[in-house]
């Protein structure tokens, strides 16, 4: 198996199954607890900026992008990023991080948001974010942290708590 037998495709609806049984198998029943699995809770991701990889007809890998605010900031929240383990180390992540952040680029987004790896999502463009600009509803490794800044200036343009996009405004009055 090589990266030249895998298909890489835009997400549909179709593969959601597939996607869920990827994201428990990686991550297991813990991620619900996570930071950006509670900002992810407050509405959908952005199935035209999702992707996955298949090998013939099975979904071995995907990552999604999630629309966030944070401040007068606005940014894509990248992940889950999951690779079925009998698939990994053959640069199937790297390639969906690439088309992710290719489309949200293509898309007019200014930034990409994630919690993850430094030394993975480094080299893919991802740098740290200032500890303390940004705030998430769930504790966090800050450290992990990073983001991809697309438009100059957009990521100093986020700041304080990380929210979906469909909820950042629930709160403020009519």
């Amino acid at each position: 198996m090589s990266l030249a037998d895998v298909t890489f495709m835009p997400e549909t609806p179709a593969h959601d199954p597939e996607i869920e049984a990827i994201n428990e198998e990686a991550f297991g029943p813990g991620r619900f607890a996570r930071a950006a699995y509670k900002i992810r809770e407050g509405g959908p991701h952005e199935r035209a900026l999702s992707f996955v990889a298949v090998d013939g007809d099975t979904v071995i890998a995907s990552v999604r992008m999630t629309r966030v605010t944070a401040g007068a900031g606005r940014a894509l929240l990248l992940g889950p990023l999951a690779v079925r383990p009998a698939y990994k180390n053959l640069g199937i992540g790297r390639k969906l991080v690439a088309m992710a952040l290719k489309a949200a680029r293509d898309g007019g987004w200014p930034a990409v948001l994630l919690v993850g790896d430094a030394p993975y999502y480094g080299p893919l463009g991802f740098d740290k974010v200032p500890y303390g600009q940004l705030s998430m509803p769930r504790p966090v490794d800050y450290h992990r942290v990073l983001a991809h800044e697309i438009v100059p200036g957009a990521v100093a343009a986020l700041s304080g708590m990380v929210d979906h996009a469909d909820c950042a405004h629930a709160a403020e009055p009519a």
